[in-house]
């Protein structure tokens, strides 16, 4: 008999039975080939542009030089990042809560609606699903000073306008109407009111889901209750109801307004903007990492940026599921 069954108290380690080893392999099996993927698109990229950032790689050299944080010191030293933060967060700011309260708000709209909504969604999905560099190009046109539609519109109210009030001022008005794309004062609000056009249709076909979840009983108890009002019944059902839609909604805008480029390289595709007025961080990452081929300093930009977008995302979800109703 051996010695461990002998002894008082010393237990041996149960076994697994040989049909859950042979699951338990059969499972590492099958899952291999998606973490090896996972493995060699998402993180050994983000391992390679980490250790880059350290260094003033670029390509076709026969070797680079360990600079140490030397590149992170220029992103928040020099002017120039400076203005890339400064963009960065106003478009973020400025897109990300007016394109989730209008999707939101057009959502409620069109499940209100009895006919036509079929109609409506289309029409408000339809920036989505065109391609943003075309749409940028037709409105670089609608924008031109002289013979874009919109200063024309402005002119047209403008001169209508004054010639009631003040007449030998109307002559006078077009002069003043900014250049939308050549003005640093505006340049960075365009970007984000056509940011905000092109998002909000995506934000309220979300919201459409989650209203399907939302049950009738809930508002038959609450008018039941007393909240008789449309906001009363929003307030206490529909908005709580949409929590885990609105954490959706709000991570996916955030993570969209970060990696904004389409629109900046179309309008400006050698300068991120007059005077860097939206020269945002994927502009800067392109800059420098495929046009000046300054790798170190463009892997360095992107690891900011993952910090930045990873930070974020976890603030917003930690602020916004504290009130999450499931």
């Amino acid at each position: 008999m051996p010695l461990s069954e002998t002894l008082p108290g010393k237990a041996t380690a149960p076994q697994a039975p040989p049909h859950i080893t042979k699951d338990r392999h059969t499972a590492w099996i099958l899952t291999a080939p998606a973490l090896i993927l996972m493995i060699l698109i998402l993180l050994a990229p983000i391992l390679i542009a980490a250790l880059l950032s350290f260094t003033n790689y670029s390509l076709g050299n026969s070797g680079f030089d360990w600079v140490g944080t030397r590149n992170y010191e220029k992103l928040f030293t020099r002017s120039t990042y400076e203005k890339m933060f400064v963009a960065t967060l106003t478009y973020v700011v400025t897109v990300v809560p007016i394109s989730v309260g209008l999707g939101l708000g057009a959502a409620l709209l069109i499940n209100s609606l009895g006919r036509f909504r079929e109609l409506y969604k289309t029409i408000y999905f339809l920036p989505v699903m065109a391609t943003l560099l075309a749409m940028a190009i037709a409105w670089e046109f609608m924008l031109h000073p002289s013979i874009g539609m919109v200063n024309h519109t402005l002119e047209m109210g403008c001169g209508t306008f004054l010639e009631r009030i003040w007449p030998f001022m109307a002559q006078g008005c077009a002069e003043h109407f900014p250049v939308w794309l050549g003005d640093k004062r505006y340049a960075i609000w365009v970007v984000s009111f056509i940011g905000i056009w092109q998002g909000f249709g995506f934000n309220m076909v979300l919201y459409l889901a989650g209203l399907t979840g939302v049950h009738r009983e809930l508002y038959h108890a609450a008018e039941m209750d007393g909240a008789r009002s449309a906001w009363e019944r929003f307030r206490l059902v529909t908005w709580p109801a949409l929590g885990p839609t609105t954490v959706f909604v709000v991570t996916i805008s955030c993570i969209r307004a970060f990696q904004v480029f389409d629109t900046i390289e179309a309008f400006w595709p050698q300068g991120g903007g007059p005077n860097k007025s939206t020269y945002v961080m994927m502009f800067a990452i392109f800059e420098k990492g495929v046009q000046q081929n300054l790798i170190g300093i463009g892997s360095a930009i992107t690891m900011v940026f993952l910090a930045f977008v990873m930070f974020l995302t976890l603030i917003q979800r930690w602020l916004v599921e504290r009130k999450v109703h499931y």
